[in-house]
């Protein structure tokens, strides 16, 4: 059982402030991403636990004992960089079985151990030989291992296969994945490539400017953005965002958006649910699924034309003049054929969301 718990954390490096009152509570055998832009603070967040750097306030908690004053040594935590750091004299066995032999255990107790983590991660045909002679994800594999094999209360990584190629960085996601089920220890990982936080985690946290932004499951922050910041952050592509005003317009609620002269049309629910936002102050969100588009014009469509066309291989994202407002759409491979071309648009209300521009809250509006 390994629990960890962050309590009111703040970082200063001289006059700038790195974390604000930090809180976090992780769960034993619970996955956790922290997600953010470069200088965001969620390294420096990772360091602290590990011990590799002091902070200034707070408490940071393992199984309930208070550790931020213990040396990195004594806090049994494991962490994996970027760098693969593998000392290149040394074969596989040796760089695995380095941390075993500071702590003079025997030469048996030694092979168990390090051939046991190389069953788990696969890389026993690989035992006897050089780093040099190593691709880079199965580097990371033997980094991962050397971590591993003194069976820490936590394992921590930074950013651990940024420096690899899309497709070895695409299979050792899966491999991170199955490796933290297997062993079921306790994992905070930090990433900016939120492909790999919403695959790999049980919980994003997602961090901006040292503040946490919000915390939930990838389907969570992806569905139910607490704010501007996380609603473009996660997600690709992004999603839409354009200042928007509300009206009532014959007994429905009509969204409109980049001064067209015509709205969206929504459920005259929605009227009563944005607290007094419907005449200014008033972002509408909307991820580029939540934009429908079709050849023919029906009921609560609206003419539009296509601007830019990026095919993806099994759908495109067209971009749609509203006004003076740049809306994007999923749609099918193929489907609009070039731009230029004249289709008709709704958004979703059930996908909408809206923010106070101000403040870029969520108003948490849901229809």
């Amino acid at each position: 059982m390994t629990q960890i718990e962050l309590r009111g954390i703040e970082k200063f490096f001289g006059a700038v402030q790195v974390i604000h009152n930090l809180n976090l509570a992780i769960a034993d055998n619970e996955f956790i991403v922290l997600l953010g832009q470069s200088g965001c603070g969620k390294t420096t967040t990772l360091r602290a636990i590990a011990g590799l750097e002091t902070i200034d306030q707070g408490d940071i908690l393992i199984d309930g004992k208070a550790v931020q004053h213990l040396k990195a040594a004594d806090r049994d935590i494991a962490m994996v960089f970027q760098s693969f750091s593998l000392y290149p004299h040394m074969t596989v066995f040796e760089n695995i079985a380095f941390p075993l032999r500071a702590t003079r255990m025997s030469g048996g107790e030694v092979d168990k151990a390090v051939r046991e983590v190389a069953r788990v991660l696969r890389i026993t045909d690989l035992l006897d030989r050089k780093p040099s002679a190593l691709s880079g994800g199965d580097m990371q594999r033997v980094a991962i291992g050397r971590a591993l094999v003194r069976r820490p209360k936590a394992m921590l990584m930074d950013e651990p296969i940024g420096a690899l190629d899309a497709k070895l960085r695409e299979e050792m996601r899966a491999e991170i994945k199955r490796l933290h089920v297997k062993q079921g220890s306790t994992t905070i990982y930090v990433t900016h490539d939120q492909i790999e936080a919403m695959s790999l985690a049980d919980r994003i946290v997602i961090m901006h400017e040292g503040f946490i932004q919000q915390v939930g499951t990838p389907d969570e922050v992806y569905s139910h953005p607490a704010n501007l910041f996380v609603a473009q952050f996660v997600g690709s592509p992004v999603m839409n965002i354009a200042e928007a005003n509300v009206a009532d317009e014959a007994g429905a609620a009509s969204v409109m958006v980049g001064g067209a002269p015509k709205g969206f049309e929504f459920p005259r629910a929605l009227l009563s649910k944005l607290n007094g936002h419907s005449n200014g102050g008033l972002t509408l969100g909307i991820r580029p699924e939540g934009v429908l588009v079709r050849h023919d014009a029906a009921p609560g469509y609206m003419p539009v034309e296509a601007q830019i066309i990026e095919p993806l291989g099994s759908f495109d994202i067209v971009d749609l003049k509203v006004g003076s407002s740049m809306l994007r759409a999923r749609t099918k491979a193929g489907y609009v054929s070039g731009p230029g071309e004249k289709v008709h648009a709704r958004i979703d209300p059930e996908q909408a969301h809206f923010f106070d521009t101000a403040s870029g809250k969520s108003l948490g509006v849901r229809l």
